[in-house]
């Protein structure tokens, strides 16, 4: 061996060292991002209740019979909106339905389409809804409501469906909306008030 000569064995060990320490910094790098992204996701980004209202848009059709029962269905446009703004991820729902009731009684059934909400967007959906206005007439409070100006009603809603963050991450959901609808007799004006909460 020549004087002033590296031994193998030596640079073979100074290579392995070099390469553990650059796939120890890689994997650290790596923990360190995730760990990033993860606490991100479950704070800054975590999904938040998205705004969902619904109100009746306008008279579509009326069916009535007079035999062998007295009955009358009205057809109405019923208007859904759901507000994503304060979201960094999309949310992305399967068909439902939602139902609208009265003192207790269920008189009137709205198809929701699935769809894709967009983050920090928001989406008007328009669908009928086939209203069971014998039900209504023929509840025992209803010509009390009526005198007195007003029928309160409630609407309810069950999205299922999954949260898209930065179409890496993706977690299913489940959007709950519950809304309270008065109808004004007199004036002809309608107003709502929702609450939405989203499960994860």
């Amino acid at each position: 061996m020549k004087s002033g000569s590296i031994p193998m064995s030596s640079t073979t060990s100074s290579r392995r060292r070099g390469l553990l320490i650059c796939c120890g910094v890689t994997a650290l790098i790596l923990i360190v991002a995730a760990s990033i992204i993860v606490t991100l996701a479950f704070t800054v980004f975590k999904p938040k209740e998205p705004e969902i209202t619904a109100r009746p848009a306008g008279l579509e059709n009326i069916e009535y019979s007079l035999s062998p029962n007295v009955t009358m269905n009205v057809t109405v446009d019923m208007i859904i909106t759901i507000d994503n703004g304060k979201n960094y991820g999309s949310f992305k729902f399967k068909n439902t339905t939602a139902y609208v009731n009265y003192r207790g009684d269920v008189v009137a059934e709205v198809p929701i389409k699935h769809s894709l909400v967009p983050a920090r967007g928001k989406l008007n959906i328009t669908s009928p809804a086939d209203f069971m206005l014998g039900k209504v007439i023929s509840n025992p409070s209803f010509s009390e409501d009526f005198l007195s100006g007003s029928l309160n009603l409630t609407s309810t809603a069950t999205l299922h469906g999954k949260v898209g963050l930065f179409k890496v991450v993706k977690m299913r959901a489940t959007a709950l909306s519950t809304c309270d609808i008065s109808v004004f007799v007199i004036d002809r004006e309608v107003q709502s008030k929702c609450e939405s909460k989203l499960k994860l």
